[in-house]
């Protein structure tokens, strides 16, 4: 492996790698760069123009997030800059000129945040005239998950390169020109009736709450209070979310799935349509959410796991020691992880001495 090298970012020394951007090596070292078009799983674009900073010996202002790092570069950002700051300064005012404000005149929030926001609240924006852009949405967009507000769009493109360097479908790009720049499907078809799969990758990488859950607005009130890290139930890749729980009408509820940051969990950030959206029955009336047995009055009765085990393994013992291991069969799931459908295996053949095992993966 190559060896890194030392940049010099405000004055204090920051290791890089080779190939690594200017973003990059900050990000590590804790410097806040604020970006609105990077997302670590895409290639960098350098749209937004909000992590201009000053390299030395560079006449112009440069992209963090697309400028490498290179031995001994001198970089300055908004902390030690003043030509960087007042760059932001009138860049978020631009963005916000063009933007739907609340009653403070910031950026409104969102179910799904608002970097714009956040980035609004470290400048000194100046009041401008309010832009004129007539984006179009999608009225009448049938799908039950994902809504669009062209007003709170930045047109950054995370969406659209997204989907097409992410997803590889191509449901969404930029359609029209200039002040009418939108985010578009071919002839402005609802998502239902393109390629889209649905899997709201394009909410998660929206840095602004433009594209949200249509199923979570109604929760924006609560406040988050924890959030649940778990693996996804519907296949055994393993896919790890985060349940997002909040408190409604008095009970812990909850209310979103969003996926872990990319880079740390198997699944890099993304979920599929089924671990984002498919969370209803968590709170469903007719979920079992207690092991039961069926006793002598032929009703249901809760249980504790234990006796359920105990009550289970002697059934099964009773069936083998009258009929032989071969009287017995397991069927395992594909909704399972790898390591429980190996457990499963193993309980029949080591434990039950039958190889009478099938899982619905193989059909």
């Amino acid at each position: 492996m190559t060896d890194g090298f030392t940049i010099t970012v405000d004055g204090k020394p920051v290791a890089a790698q080779p190939g690594e951007t200017v973003l990059r090596a900050c990000q590590r070292a804790g410097i806040s760069i604020p970006t609105l078009c990077d997302d670590k799983r895409l290639d960098p674009a350098g749209a937004c123009r909000a992590c201009l900073v000053e390299v030395e010996g560079q006449r112009r202002l440069q992209p963090s997030c697309a400028w490498n790092a290179v031995p001994n570069q001198v970089v300055k950002t908004q902390v030690t800059s003043p030509r960087v700051q007042k760059h932001q300064d009138l860049l978020v005012s631009l963005y916000m000129a063009d933007h739907k404000l609340d009653d403070s005149g910031l950026p409104v929030e969102t179910c799904n945040g608002n970097d714009l926001r956040a980035w609004a609240t470290q400048c000194r924006p100046v009041a401008l005239e309010p832009v004129e852009a007539p984006r179009a949405a999608r009225p009448g967009d049938k799908n039950p998950y994902i809504q669009f507000n062209p007003e709170l769009c930045v047109l950054c493109a995370r969406c659209t390169r997204y989907c097409d360097e992410i997803e590889a479908v191509n449901a969404i790009t930029l359609t029209g020109r200039g002040s009418e720049t939108t985010i578009g499907t071919a002839g402005m078809r609802g998502l239902l009736d393109t390629t889209c799969e649905l899997c709201g990758g394009c909410i998660d990488t929206c840095p602004t709450g433009a594209l949200v859950e249509k199923k979570a607005i109604e929760f924006l009130p609560h406040h988050i209070e924890r959030k649940v890290r778990t693996t996804c139930n519907y296949c055994g890749v393993g896919c790890q979310m985060d349940l997002n729980v909040a408190r409604v009408d008095g009970v812990e509820k909850v209310v979103r799935v969003t996926s872990p940051p990319p880079g740390e969990t198997v699944n890099d950030g993304n979920l599929c349509i089924k671990g984002r959206f498919a969370y209803d029955f968590i709170h469903h009336k007719d979920r079992i959410t207690e092991p039961m047995i069926r006793k002598a009055d032929g009703r249901l009765h809760a249980v504790s796991w234990d006796e359920a085990l105990k009550f289970a393994a002697e059934g099964m013992n009773r069936v083998k020691q009258r009929h032989g291991p071969g009287a017995l069969g397991f069927i395992s799931s594909a909704r399972c992880t790898g390591e429980e459908n190996f457990l499963m295996g193993k309980v029949a053949r080591a434990a039950f001495k039958t190889g009478n095992i099938h899982s619905c993966a193989a059909t």
